[in-house]
């Protein structure tokens, strides 16, 4: 079982590899000669400035690589095709929301497009969707297990709220990650890596096969993306592989384990709010950061991209050592 699983896993991963190097081969281009380029913030750091016009929207690369050859995979024999899907649903769902939000910011010719209760009121909708998809599928119950012990929580109608909770929050981590060359997609190559290793400890084919996708997807957009990026993912690729994320982590059966492993993308989230938090009750006196995303902060103490993109990469080995002894 585990010597098909290693197969099947490598040649996934080479063949979304492939597939993401020679879509983003073509695609950059394209984008570039229909002046899909990144608008930057006044309120961003200065040197960023240098990178506007920066073809954007560059996840469609990776997220087309994937549905290729995951479909593929399943049409070969894939047997547990009912998980895989829920975890593409939730994926290409929010990647939806990130396409129309990168297509209202193109339009506006700013940084700033569909509102923020839109853009959350659509990930609860996505959220929603599959969490009844679960359920009508029995992928799921209302029970939920507690890291680093034997405990299952029953929660009732409660566990679909804090699901929802879980799997926005989530989703909007790994979007506020993506601010720098590289970074979201060296986190979620880490994170996808934990989840290979889970799913070939618990022979879950399902679990192997997305996660060897989601690798071979990162690495090969990392081709493009790594600094100086010739090309941005846009919200397109980041709420993608937010969605993916966590679909991973349900698939496994440990929704909350997302916490531990993938907690760059929680401190990332929680510097925004701690910033926004500290800015308002002080009477906007005061800030606890130079400015957020922490990866910023880092920036404005004299970090270059690169040594953010290595710190954040092996924190993040760091979590997913940690979520291995909780599960």
């Amino acid at each position: 079982m585990k010597t098909e699983m290693l197969i099947e896993f490598l040649v996934v991963l080479a063949c979304t590899f492939g597939l993401t190097v020679l879509f983003s081969h073509f695609v950059i281009p394209v984008l570039k000669s229909k002046k899909m380029g990144q608008k930057i913030l006044e309120i961003g750091p200065r040197w960023h400035k240098s990178k506007e016009g920066t073809p954007t929207m560059g996840g469609i690369c990776f997220i087309a690589a994937i549905l290729l050859t995951v479909g593929g995979a399943l049409l070969i024999g894939q047997k547990e095709i009912k998980s895989v899907l829920a975890v593409l649903a939730l994926a290409f769902g929010n990647g939806l929301i990130g396409l129309v939000d990168d297509r209202a910011k193109l339009m506006k010719k700013q940084n700033e497009g569909l509102l923020a209760w839109q853009k959350y009121l659509l990930q609860l909708i996505v959220g929603g969707l599959y969490l009844f998809l679960l359920h009508v599928l029995n992928l799921s119950d209302t029970t939920l297990s507690l890291p680093f012990t034997d405990i299952s929580l029953e929660l009732g109608i409660g566990y679909y709220v804090v699901a929802l909770i879980l799997i926005t929050g989530m989703v909007n981590s790994v979007n506020l990650t993506d601010g720098i060359d590289g970074l979201a997609s060296t986190v979620s190559l880490v994170v996808g890596g934990f989840f290979a290793l889970a799913a070939f400890a618990a022979e879950m084919r399902a679990l192997s096969l997305l996660s060897a996708a989601l690798i071979g997807g990162v690495i090969g957009f990392l081709v493009y993306n790594f600094h100086p990026a010739r090309v941005f993912m846009g919200d397109t690729g980041s709420l993608f592989l937010g969605g993916f994320l966590t679909g991973c982590a349900f698939a496994l059966g440990e929704p909350l384990i997302i916490l531990l492993c993938g907690l760059v993308f929680v401190i990332e989230a929680a510097s925004v709010i701690l910033q926004v938090s500290v800015f308002k009750l002080s009477g906007r006196k005061k800030r606890l950061f130079k400015m957020a995303p922490i990866h910023h902060h880092f920036e404005q103490c004299g970090w270059n991209e690169y040594k953010i993109v290595a710190v954040f990469g092996m924190a993040s080995l760091l979590c997913c050592a940690l979520a291995w002894l909780g599960i």
